[in-house]
């Protein structure tokens, strides 16, 4: 899965840099190592298309099973996916709207309101595919596979976790925020792969999944940082020990209440 999805990258870098010629090809790679654009960062969501490729050959290749064997009754997640979503985003609004920021935090505006919602649909599109991919492959693929083979709560639970955080381990990016960003993504992964184990499909997690990603890349994200498709901006970027640290108990809490949230909505 890895070699292909590899290899698809590379191969849509030299088709994508022939099409437009090196020195525009120069200018965009320095704007999807940023993600200081909507477009830079509407590419890299949008490739993670080629994950859901890589996957989907492998298990036929290496598993004989489809791709929809890994999220489970189609139509069970679809309605899972819409009843966790509402209410996560329900949350999200209510802490938005409610939580006081501080003059550190407060955002600033970003992209222009007409053009945000432009470009919401594609945004939208782009990060069901972005979630979606890491969701199959982390808890619908691993931790299934898994679980299969191992019956204790600890082996499929943890390892997809774990692995799913050391992918967020960015030391250019985070400076000595480093391992806080590496401890919330396990976090993360703790809480979609035990909305997978409840639900019995995908559709929780990815819903939990785009409700965050929606939250810190669409809405409001770090200066800086993945912040050219975003509406509003923190006054920080993800290096600033002193802001992250601060930010961190909420964010953590706030990630607490959504799986929270999302287990009351399953049972609804």
């Amino acid at each position: 899965m890895v070699l292909i999805f590899m290899a698809l990258n590379l191969g849509y870098s030299i088709l994508h840099s022939a099409l437009i010629g090196p020195e525009a090809w120069g200018v965009l790679a320095a704007e999807l190592a940023t993600g200081g654009t909507p477009r830079a960062v509407l590419i890299n969501l949008f490739l993670f298309i080629f994950l859901i490729v890589a996957l989907a050959a492998a298990l036929r290749a290496l598993h004989n099973r489809g791709l929809l064997s890994v999220i489970g009754p189609l139509p069970l997640a679809i309605q899972q996916f819409r009843q966790v979503g509402l209410a996560v985003l329900a949350l999200f609004a209510v802490v938005s709207l409610l939580l006081p920021a501080g003059e550190a935090m407060q955002p600033a505006p970003n992209l222009a309101p007409g053009t945000w919602i432009m470009l919401l649909p594609l945004a939208l599109l782009a990060l069901l595919i972005q979630t979606g991919a890491e969701e199959l492959v982390f808890r619908g693929y691993l931790q299934s596979q898994l679980a299969a083979r191992f019956s204790h709560p600890l082996v499929w639970l943890a390892l997809p976790a774990l692995c799913f955080a050391v992918l967020h381990y960015d030391p250019a990016t985070h400076g000595q925020n480093t391992w806080l960003v590496v401890g919330w993504a396990a976090l993360f992964g703790l809480a979609a792969a035990d909305l997978t184990a409840r639900a019995g499909t995908l559709g929780p997690a990815i819903a939990l999944h785009m409700v965050n990603n929606l939250s810190a890349i669409v809405l409001v994200a770090p200066e800086g940082n993945f912040d050219g498709l975003a509406l509003y901006t923190y006054p920080f970027s993800l290096d600033d020990a002193a802001a992250i640290w601060a930010w961190a108990p909420v964010d953590i809490m706030v990630l607490f209440c959504g799986w929270l949230i999302a287990r009351i909505a399953l049972r609804r």
